[in-house]
């Protein structure tokens, strides 16, 4: 097995997961670059629960397309759990989805600052009407790789909270 094929599955359960439930999904990417998009879109049949994807790798198109605010950016970074929480709120109000996922990281090389290190991924979920939950990664490898997991990880955090959805209705 490896990491594509892990992403595979984990894209097809989404899929299947979101369906039953009935939402629709967008994803708000930074250091993933489309690449959580790309993994639910090659599954056959993803148009019945994917809406959008937007990839806001700047600081700018953050703030221009999500709502990022300026204040957020400035005082705690584009790598952070409010920034990720914001891209999840924005996700979701700029699109027709009930759930919505975001994901900002430094894959490196480069990017790296005090306190931020290669590998730091903040990923955040959440469905509409509900506040956001995030979580902080510190993931290990070279640029393809923390992408890689960053998807993984984006991927099994929306089967979290499906599963979290349906253990509380």
């Amino acid at each position: 097995m490896t990491i594509d094929h892990d992403i595979a599955i984990l894209a097809a359960k989404v899929g299947a997961s979101l369906k039953r439930h009935g939402y629709l999904l967008s994803t708000a990417e930074s250091c993933t670059g489309g690449a959580v998009a790309n993994a639910i879109t090659d599954i056959p049949g993803s148009s019945e629960w994917f809406d959008c994807g937007f990839i806001t790798y700047s600081s700018e198109s953050k703030r221009e397309i999500l709502g990022v605010t300026q204040d957020s950016l400035v005082n705690h970074g584009a790598v952070s759990e409010v920034v990720v929480r914001q891209m999840v709120t924005g996700a979701l109000r700029h699109s027709r989805s009930g759930v919505a996922l975001a994901v900002s990281g430094i894959a490196g090389p480069t990017g790296a600052t005090s306190g931020k290190p290669i590998g730091t991924v903040w990923l955040a979920w959440g469905i509409k009407g509900g506040p956001p939950i995030a979580c902080l990664h510190y993931l290990h490898g070279d640029r393809t790789e923390i992408r890689k997991r960053s998807t993984l990880l984006a991927l099994q955090g929306i089967l979290d909270l499906l599963d979290g959805a349906t253990k509380t209705a």
